[in-house]
């Protein structure tokens, strides 16, 4: 294979391995215009009327959109998003947009800005607060038992707007849909309570098969995330599915969980690469930012691109995260090295990062991993992984380690791939 500039943060490295299989997503028909992207699925929502036939002139709109780690093009659909409220007879002033931060930080002016695009201050914008108990509303229990407490901003409005993206996630199956209220606008309790099914009752112990990457039928995170959702009884949805440039290749308008659903279909279709076999190594970028602004963020290339690789296999691992590990009590859970012990440890105080770290460490176990990031030594070596200086060192290093015929993969874009094992026919 030729060279290929694998992404880092908001540079571009060369990556070079002779006869390795770049995975990769398929290629698409030169794209429309996001413009007529958007307008054309505004026009024709899947499972309810257009804007027109919902929003009366005059009403309160919230518009729920995800904050800055996890790109949208959210700066390209609002404004288009906003004129169709305004011909709806919508003014300006009836309008506000409320980040969907879920757990995560709040975000500064320059993040507001590159969010919003055109629309910024000209339009109200709110970030949402998980611990702020007046901020929220209570809006009872699902039939599964999720205490549900919303945005109180949200819920005052006369019409809900969800957008976002659909993407491959790590335990709730796809990203974008129910995600952008629950967690998005929810409170901790909500955020929590709804990703513990992510583990089997303690009498069976380990994690839902089930609750993995691309699957929705039968995944319990799945069913608590749309049950919690459906509460806030949203008015509409607009999901992006975006390309490896992050550019818009289809948007998805109407029902909460049809519209979803039909852009997730898209995603198994465009992202899903075929393997015929494990290979010995697999060198994986997350694919710049946002994908490796942080950690939490990051890791979900590494569990998406550990699936084209042998167990015990060698992973070279691209992740910069600047903004550190993305929530300031995740390493804390590294405390716990003993992957039994901090099962344990989650199930008596469940915590979304934890979770996360605890399927960090995991991975960890499976396979040999060398980071290269912005961590020091010990905190990678805490996570379970060895530090590597640079993309050139790190093949250095694991070349004497893997056998004389290693087979390797180059993951580009790690955090929006999914590789599956198809074995061919003998």
């Amino acid at each position: 294979m030729t060279d290929i500039a694998l992404k880092y943060g908001s540079i571009s490295v060369p990556c070079h391995v002779p006869g390795a299989q770049l995975l990769q997503m398929k290629p698409l028909a030169p794209p429309r215009s996001a413009t007529e992207l958007v307008g054309e699925a505004l026009k024709n929502p899947i499972g309810t009327l257009p804007l027109s036939g919902i929003i009366k002139p005059g009403e309160e709109v919230v518009i729920v959109t995800s904050d800055i780690t996890r790109y949208s093009a959210s700066e390209i659909y609002l404004p288009l998003l906003v004129d169709e409220l305004n011909r709806c007879g919508i003014p300006d002033a009836n309008i506000s947009i409320v980040i969907a931060l879920g757990i995560h930080r709040r975000q500064t002016a320059a993040e507001h800005r590159r969010i919003l695009g055109s629309l910024y201050r000209r339009i109200a914008v709110y970030d949402h607060d998980c611990d702020d108990p007046t901020q929220l509303v209570d809006l009872g229990m699902t039939d599964g038992g999720i205490p549900v407490q919303i945005n109180r901003r949200v819920m005052a409005a006369d019409r809900v707007i969800v957008t976002g993206t659909i993407g491959y996630h790590y335990f709730a199956g796809f990203g974008g849909g129910r995600k952008g209220l629950v967690p998005g606008v929810a409170g901790r309790q909500t955020c929590m309570a709804s990703h513990f099914a992510v583990f089997n009752p303690p009498e069976v112990g380990g994690k839902h098969p089930s609750a993995v990457t691309g699957v929705l039928n039968d995944n319990p995170v799945h069913r608590n995330l749309l049950q919690a959702a459906q509460r806030v009884e949203p008015d509409f949805l607009l999901n992006t599915v975006l390309g490896p440039n992050k550019d818009i290749v289809a948007v998805f308008c109407g029902d909460l969980e049809q519209a979803h659903l039909a852009g997730c279909e898209l995603v198994r279709s465009l992202y899903s690469v075929p393997l015929a076999a494990a290979a010995d190594l697999a060198v994986i970028s997350c694919g710049g930012e946002p994908k490796d602004i942080n950690f939490i963020q990051a890791q979900k290339a590494l569990d998406y691109g550990c699936r084209a690789v042998k167990e015990g296999g060698m992973i070279i691992f691209l992740a910069a995260c600047r903004d550190g590990f993305g929530y300031p009590t995740f390493f804390d859970w590294f405390r716990y090295q003993d992957l039994d012990e901090f099962e344990a440890a989650l199930r008596t105080n469940y915590q979304i990062n934890g979770q996360t770290a605890h399927a960090v460490l995991a991975r960890a176990r499976r396979f040999r991993i060398l980071l290269i990031s912005e961590f020091s030594k010990e905190q990678t070596a805490a996570m379970g992984m060895e530090k590597a200086v640079d993309l050139q060192t790190a093949l250095a290093q694991v070349r004497p380690i893997l056998p004389s015929d290693f087979s390797t993969v180059i993951i580009p874009d790690g955090g929006t791939i999914l590789p599956v094992i198809v074995p061919t026919a003998a």
